[in-house]
């Protein structure tokens, strides 16, 4: 056996199911709504804006916290949608996208054995980021709603549980609103609820809206940011990348009320130090206009109806998709051999077999948990769309 200088910190992590099924898409030519990006260009002008911050030399070093143009342009967006005003100087930081925000929330306010509740699904990079923090993960899980055949139909959050589970110890609570994978959305209930719960706590919530523009049927994003009580103890984080559809850009923002934003910004300056500074002087130029994210909700809508018409046409049990640009469907009442595999394998086969790939929302769990769900991304071109449909009405 090969000596090693270095027992794993973390045995249990492995390569992320999104990069291993977008690789065996890659491999076998499937059409990938695996993986959550865009196959579409964005908006020339936001290329050009961002060009001409390059030509202009903005290529150095930015302030720490972001660059105070893009900062005021952050504070005018959520004050005019949310009604909440984020001071640019003091409490709002741009960040190398939303997972770096996170992790970096962590660690600046979870101490070892400290508690931070998640309610999975969840998004992968939660826990491990605990775990960096030295925190304790209490996982609580969504319930499922079923219908007469017992097929999931929707998703309820676990208020019962949540009440039991929070207690001096707890430190953070992580939401997601719209939520990856399932779709669901929170209602201003729900933050009234929460704020209920937490009222007489120390706790921190961490709130994740990437797909806040994202929100289907004339319905209102419920921010963080709408709640004064909760907004005064929380982190809310969104990405510029999944509104912009510029994901590999890597550019998001925290707004969190100062005395928050100070500890977030003593780890901030370690863990990235600042960001991109031509992308930072793009986006501030490209947000003077907000029609691209106002527009964004209709823009995704449109593409949900159309991958939702498709996949009528076949067995699989559509969940609603009520935001974010993810469908969720039951295999289970396919006629084929294949509806019997478990999530990771039927992903795995219907990507090589099939040609279209997919996401096991069991990824999404600290432990198995196999209901014979799956995820697509339908942030596509109407081709892809349409191809992946052809594809998926043979089953």
């Amino acid at each position: 056996m090969p000596h090693t200088l270095l027992n794993s910190k973390f045995p249990q992590v492995g390569t992320t199911i999104f990069t291993v099924m977008s690789a065996l898409a890659t491999e076998h030519q499937a059409i990938n709504l695996g993986q959550g990006f865009p196959d579409f260009s964005c908006d020339p002008q936001l290329i050009d804006s961002v060009h001409q911050a390059m030509k202009n030399d903005q290529n150095q070093y930015p302030p720490m916290a972001g660059i105070v143009p893009l900062r005021q342009k952050v504070s005018e967006k959520v004050e005019s949608l949310y009604g909440k005003r984020y001071d640019p100087i003091q409490e709002i930081t741009i960040t190398a996208g939303a997972t770096q925000a996170i992790l970096t929330v962590i660690l600046a306010v979870v101490r070892p054995n400290e508690e931070v509740i998640v309610i999975e699904p969840v998004y992968d990079s939660y826990v491990p980021s605990i775990d960096m923090a030295g925190g304790k993960t209490i996982a609580l899980q969504m319930k499922p709603i079923r219908n007469d055949q017992g097929i999931i139909e929707s998703y309820a959050l676990p208020w019962d549980e949540l009440a039991q589970s929070i207690n001096p110890k707890t430190r953070l609570i992580m939401i997601n609103s719209p939520h990856n994978p399932t779709g669901m959305v929170w209602q201003a209930k729900d933050l009234d609820r929460l704020a209920e719960l937490v009222r007489p706590t120390n706790a921190i919530i961490c709130s994740d809206e990437v797909y806040e523009h994202m929100v289907f049927d004339d319905a209102l994003h419920q921010s963080i940011a709408r709640h004064p009580e909760l907004a005064k103890r929380s982190f809310l984080i969104s990405s510029f990348g999944k509104t912009f559809h510029v994901t590999g850009w890597k550019v998001g923002y925290v707004c969190a009320p100062q005395d928050l934003m100070t500890e977030f910004r003593k780890v901030h300056q370690f863990n990235v130090f600042t960001v991109n500074t031509p992308m930072q002087y793009g986006i501030a130029a490209y947000l003077e206009d907000p029609n691209p994210y106002l527009a964004l909700s209709h823009f995704y809508q449109k593409k949900r109806d159309y991958f939702q018409a498709g996949l009528k046409n076949t067995q699989f049990s559509l969940l609603p998709s009520p935001g974010t640009y993810f469908q969720c469907v039951d295999y289970s009442q396919l006629k084929i051999p294949e509806a019997k595999l478990n999530e990771t394998d039927f992903c795995k086969w219907l990507t090589t077999e099939i040609k279209v790939a997919a996401i096991p929302v069991s990824a999404f769990y600290g432990k198995s948990n196999d209901e014979n769900m799956i995820r697509f991304c339908f942030a596509k071109k109407e081709e892809t769309l349409n191809a992946a449909i052809k594809q998926l009405q043979r089953l």
